[in-house]
């Protein structure tokens, strides 16, 4: 569904490269998107640090993101970055934004269409911009993260490349826990479940919480049933994955999409998530995983993880959480806004 001659301004975060080198799930997303939109035939633009790697035009007045240069002020970054992509905001028929709600703050300065992909709501504090700028054009990342009020255009869930992720010949003998060590994220959880089964587990990921680190995980690091292997990018993931019994994500919010657990299915590990949140949308009870309610029911569903076929497990990401599924979605939702814009100036 390429709308020829339009050009398209990806607005990606800077807090990490796009494509992020390990941790970075919305320059994941954004890269994912660019990449997607170029291949399909696309004029796009990506505004990103100027470290980033994309077939699309790079634009930039960033080096590097700001969580891997000390030496600059995040905000300062954030909006020199913002800024300079609604300063050329008239080049572009569409912006498409990653960057939450403080992009939203220009988009009633410039006459380009904005379209903000929604990837979670960080805090209640937050709403009160997201509600004076309801009429703007939205899509959610999981039917499940959504707020009323505002003007949803659609969900689209996020695709992953799935070239990165090859499907494993057979299961490992590990738990594996892949994410930001967080409370959020149900670290200690996972811990608690390789202790109830007597399964090794490798935990790997960015420390966003020290405290939390050295309070609730790094006591039961014995380097022999719990390890901490730190964040890792796709090779690490891949070398995790080939080891992995299943993947544990027993977050303890409601889970926005959940990148990993498609990344993992693509490779076939079967994923135990919290039933909270996208966990619903993005695993298949009983066909690529398990959703449960607690500990006990984690540990028990160790015991059903022969009932997985690890092929129906790539085949279902193949067909809802590919890089191409996602593009087609968002290209749809395109067309929805360049008609709507149409019929306005009209």
């Amino acid at each position: 569904m390429r709308t020829p001659h339009k050009r398209i301004a990806v607005l990606s975060p800077v807090a990490w490269r796009t494509p992020p080198r390990q941790y970075g799930a919305w320059e994941t997303v954004a890269s994912n998107i660019t990449e997607g939109l170029v291949a399909r035939g696309w004029d796009v633009t990506l505004f990103a640090s100027g470290d980033s790697v994309t077939r699309a035009h790079l634009h930039a007045v960033v080096d590097k993101g700001y969580e891997e240069d000390s030496a600059v002020d995040p905000k300062v970054v954030e909006y020199l970055h913002i800024s300079e992509a609604f300063e050329h905001a008239a080049e572009f028929d569409l912006i498409h934004s990653h960057y939450d709600f403080m992009a939203l703050t220009y988009s009633r300065l410039v006459g380009t269409p904005v379209l903000t992909t929604i990837h979670g709501f960080s805090s209640p504090q937050i709403m009160a911009v997201y509600r004076k700028y309801r009429d703007g054009y939205f899509v959610s990342v999981s039917d499940s993260d959504r707020v009323a009020g505002l003007n949803y255009l659609a969900t689209v869930y996020n695709g992953i490349d799935l070239s990165l992720y090859p499907l494993r010949e057979s299961p490992g003998d590990d738990l594996i826990f892949l994410g930001r060590i967080h409370p959020d994220k149900g670290v200690h959880l996972a811990i608690e479940v390789a202790r109830l089964s007597g399964l090794p587990l490798l935990i790997a990921g960015i420390i966003q919480d020290e405290e939390y680190f050295r309070e609730r995980v790094k006591p039961h690091l014995d380097n022999r049933q719990v390890r901490y292997v730190g964040p890792v990018g796709v090779t690490g993931k891949n070398e995790l994955f080939a080891r992995a019994r299943a993947l544990l994500h027993l977050n303890t919010i409601p889970e926005r999409f959940g990148l990993v657990l498609a990344e993992a299915n693509a490779a076939g590990v079967p994923v135990i998530a919290m039933d909270l949140g996208s966990c619903r949308e993005v695993i298949e009870d009983g066909q690529t995983g398990f959703l449960v309610n607690s500990v006990e029911e984690a540990a028990h569903a160790l015991q059903r993880l022969r009932e997985i076929d690890h092929s129906a497990c790539r085949k279902r990401v193949q067909r809802c959480f590919s890089i191409d599924t996602m593009v087609e979605a968002y290209e749809r939702v395109y067309d929805t806004i360049f008609k709507l814009e149409a019929k306005r100036r009209s």
